[in-house]
């Protein structure tokens, strides 16, 4: 896999990203809709992660790669931190500090085999979700990215 960063990420991966989104979906103008609302919040993004930790839950190559044995209190973080990149709620950052992706996955062998079944238990989640086309293809630039970014050890 070559990591090239999508055009749609800041160039200060992994700050949060430029959460405002073209087209609204209620009354309030363009510039005030963050990407985070306009994907439908909170529970969105609660039924991405959700179909994404069913399928790592029973994946070989991935369920090692999550000590806890229940997968609730990573599923809390990476709903957490969805929220805060794409301009939700900050509780990530409150409760945990500065994303620090890498240096938190550094433990873990990831492989590229790792992030490919990552992104397909990603796409399911996105595919669950139904998000309008223009806005799935942002968040899977995003995690397409993030998933190579994460590769730390080589097969």
């Amino acid at each position: 896999m070559t990591a090239t960063r999508p055009a749609c990420l800041p160039s200060a991966y992994p700050h949060r990203a430029d959460s405002r989104v073209a087209g609204v979906r209620d009354n309030r103008s363009v510039a005030e809709q963050t990407f985070y609302e306009a994907i439908g919040g909170h529970a969105a993004i609660t039924q991405i992660v959700d179909r994404f930790y069913a399928g790592v839950a029973t994946d070989p190559l991935l369920r090692p790669i999550y000590p806890e044995e229940d997968l609730t209190g990573a599923r809390e973080r990476l709903t957490m931190f969805f929220e805060q990149y794409w301009g939700g709620p900050r509780t990530y950052q409150e409760q945990r500090g500065h994303p620090r992706l890498r240096m938190r996955h550094a433990p873990f062998a990831v492989t590229s085999e790792a992030a490919e079944r990552w992104l397909v238990h990603f796409r399911a989640g996105l595919d669950e979700a139904a998000l309008p086309p223009d806005l799935d293809e942002r968040f899977w630039e995003y995690v397409t990215y993030a998933a190579e970014f994460m590769v730390n050890t080589l097969e």
